[in-house]
């Protein structure tokens, strides 16, 4: 498989301080993470990995009058199908 040179788009390419965009760059990717998936929603409380873990339990139909069912099933299900990032967070 070879690769091809990126070439660069039609205009003039402008240098920029490597560590300024790099700053800047990554202060925005770090800002975005934790809004989106650290901090609770104001909504419900709930970080997006809890909300999938619930949801995974609604689609096993697991209510606490139901069955006993071990929290392997339950993490297995959450990374088999709505969080493929390890289980760490789980």
């Amino acid at each position: 498989m070879s690769q091809k040179p990126i070439l660069p788009g039609p205009g003039p390419i402008e240098g920029v301080d490597l560590k300024s965009a790099l700053e800047e760059r990554y202060l925005a990717y770090a800002l975005t993470t934790i809004m989106h998936r650290a901090l609770p929603d104001v909504r419900d409380g709930l970080k997006p990995v809890h909300r999938r873990i619930l949801y995974a339990m609604r689609e096993l139909r697991l209510d606490p009058a139901g069955s006993y069912l071990k929290c392997a099933k339950i993490v297995g299900e959450v990374m088999g199908d709505f969080h493929p990032h390890g289980n760490q967070a789980i």
